[in-house]
């Protein structure tokens, strides 16, 4: 019998449409096993242009449902809110969570989407979903789609439970992987080019005010989007670059605590040592004494 045999569709007629279900039985085992009960895959799909595509539950499933959008269009309910979906977009379902969701009629989406379950999910849930929002925008999708494929081509193959495991593996970082992206900046935003022009002045000084000016953006306004995307103000975020290239020095070369105080912007060497054991609870030169790998 063909690995595919596993596998049944949730529905037919979309060409070139893959589908593998998890038998319940195995869903269930690979849930009270310590590796997968966090995180287990229910069912998964690829569906290419959808036409006609339509689910609705007025009492929502019990699984957690991600929607990852690669062409085309569509739109998800939740709550009696619609929201659109596109390219470069994911939504997210919630358990127990009553919705609807179809592609639209002149332009069906492409999608690849994935039913879980487990105790880990309630968390992650809530950081797949920025601000309580079902959609999100994200940079590119093409990791995404890469780990999609790996998932499907994993059950696809055999639904054995080191499969099983391998794709609730998979499903974890995939999930992160949205989540993390989802939190980026879009390109060419404002946001997105104030970092990288602090990545590219690691080793100078930049006024928050302008950076703000060079942007187009107020102080205010700017700071809020850096401490909503990464937790912290401008100069926060600078310093931590700062940091990140003064530890990469302290491990790969030679030079002195204030040659590299230098390379990264500061010009006293005790300040910028004080700055280090505030990141990192110790000074420089014990940093670099550490045995690391």
């Amino acid at each position: 019998m063909p690995a595919a045999a596993h596998a049944r569709a949730e529905n037919t007629g979309f060409a070139g449409q893959r589908v593998c279900v998890v038998p319940l039985p195995q869903v269930a085992t690979a849930l009270r096993r310590p590796a997968t009960r966090q995180l287990t895959v229910v069912h998964a799909g690829y569906y290419r242009r959808a036409a006609g595509h339509t689910r609705e539950r007025g009492k929502g499933t019990r699984d957690v449902i991600v929607i990852l959008c690669i062409a085309g269009t569509g739109t998800v309910e939740v709550g009696g809110t619609s929201h659109p979906v596109g390219p470069l977009s994911y939504a997210v379902l919630p358990a127990f969570t009553p919705h609807t969701y179809r592609a639209s009629a002149d332009n069906p989406w492409t999608i690849w989407w994935v039913h879980l379950r487990g105790t880990g999910l309630g968390d992650l849930t809530r950081v797949l979903m920025r601000d309580g929002r079902p959609v999100t925008r994200v940079r590119s999708v093409g990791h995404a789609v890469a780990l999609f494929d790996e998932l499907l081509t994993l059950l696809e193959r055999r639904l054995s439970p080191a499969h099983i495991l391998a794709s609730s593996g998979v499903a974890w970082q995939l999930l992160t992987r949205l989540a993390a992206d989802g939190a980026l900046p879009s390109e060419d935003s404002p946001l997105d080019r104030a970092i990288r022009y602090l990545e590219a002045r690691v080793d100078g000084t930049v006024r928050v005010d302008d950076l703000a000016a060079l942007v187009g953006l107020s102080t205010s306004h700017l700071t809020a989007q850096f401490r909503k995307a990464t937790g912290g103000g401008p100069g926060a975020f600078h310093t931590g670059l700062k940091m990140a290239r003064a530890r990469t020095l302290l491990d790969t070369t030679t030079k002195t605590i204030g040659e590299i105080a230098r390379a990264v912007g500061y010009t006293d060497a005790l300040y910028f040592s004080r700055q280090f054991r505030r990141h990192h609870g110790i000074s420089p030169s014990s940093y670099r004494a550490q045995a690391k790998g």
